[in-house]
């Protein structure tokens, strides 16, 4: 018997379809990669930054549904930004915030404090104000690490403040429920932030991935997304902490 393919294709349902996702810091980087998957997969997006002109540009170009300047470790400026949302939510991603080298005992008690706690308080904000504006089976993004999992001279007080997220995730996976809170630990990310940190070191930095990395090529924003989107649909996923560093930690 002869078999006829017509040629018709199956079409999948786009993942995030009607669904709304908040990229706390979204105008570059991560958040503005996983704002344009999100997009793709259907979803309408809210970027927030701290730079108005990046942050409209951002938005022209993926069609943002809205934006919101302003800093996000502002507690009352997050606030407010979370009551003037004009519906619910279903998704948040929290990529702010920036590490913080050097060795410890060249960091004052206030820079060890912030140290240790940006990333924290600012998941808790976020948490506290985004909760009661999300719908159930929705998720709360955080974003960690997985350089910091090693201790070394240079990396000063960054292994102490990364290994503080996956508990702390999966803590408040526990007091959101049913919303789902989820930990994203990426190694070297090619983004505008480590080329900012790396300056005229970057070049090097990327030819050392490529040489040693088991996949062979560097991690860009486009990977984290892809994690990103999948752990928003997968409605399975809470509490836990999801490594996106091509295998950085076990070639180093």
């Amino acid at each position: 018997m002869t078999m006829t393919n017509t040629g018709t294709a199956t079409r999948r349902e786009p993942e995030l379809l009607g669904q709304t996702v908040v990229l706390i810091g979204g105008s570059a980087g991560i958040g503005l990669e996983t704002a344009r998957r999100a997009r793709a997969e259907g979803a309408d997006v809210v970027l927030t930054g701290r730079n108005p002109e990046r942050l409209d540009q951002a938005a022209r170009e993926i069609g943002a549904q809205r934006t919101a300047a302003f800093d996000a470790t502002d507690s009352a400026a997050l606030a407010e930004f979370f009551q003037d949302l004009p519906g619910p939510v279903d998704h948040v991603l929290v990529t702010a915030g920036r590490p913080s080298y050097g060795p410890v005992l060249d960091m004052t008690a206030d820079q060890v404090r912030d140290a240790l706690g940006d990333h924290v308080v600012l998941g808790l904000e976020v948490a506290r104000n985004a909760v009661g504006k999300m719908r159930p089976g929705g998720t709360l993004l955080l974003m960690g690490g997985t350089g910091g999992r090693r201790i070394s001279r240079g990396l000063g007080i960054v292994p102490a403040a990364t290994a503080a997220l996956p508990p702390f995730a999966a803590a408040l996976a526990l007091e959101l429920a049913p919303v789902r809170v989820n930990l994203i630990a990426a190694g070297f990310v090619d983004t505008p932030l480590s080329a900012s940190l790396l300056k005229d070191q970057l070049d090097a930095r990327r030819d050392e991935l490529r040489a040693k990395l088991p996949i062979g090529r560097v991690v860009s924003p486009v990977d984290v997304a892809a994690l990103a989107v999948h752990i928003m649909s997968n409605t399975a996923l809470t509490g836990a902490t999801y490594d996106v560093d091509g295998g950085q930690q076990f070639a180093f």
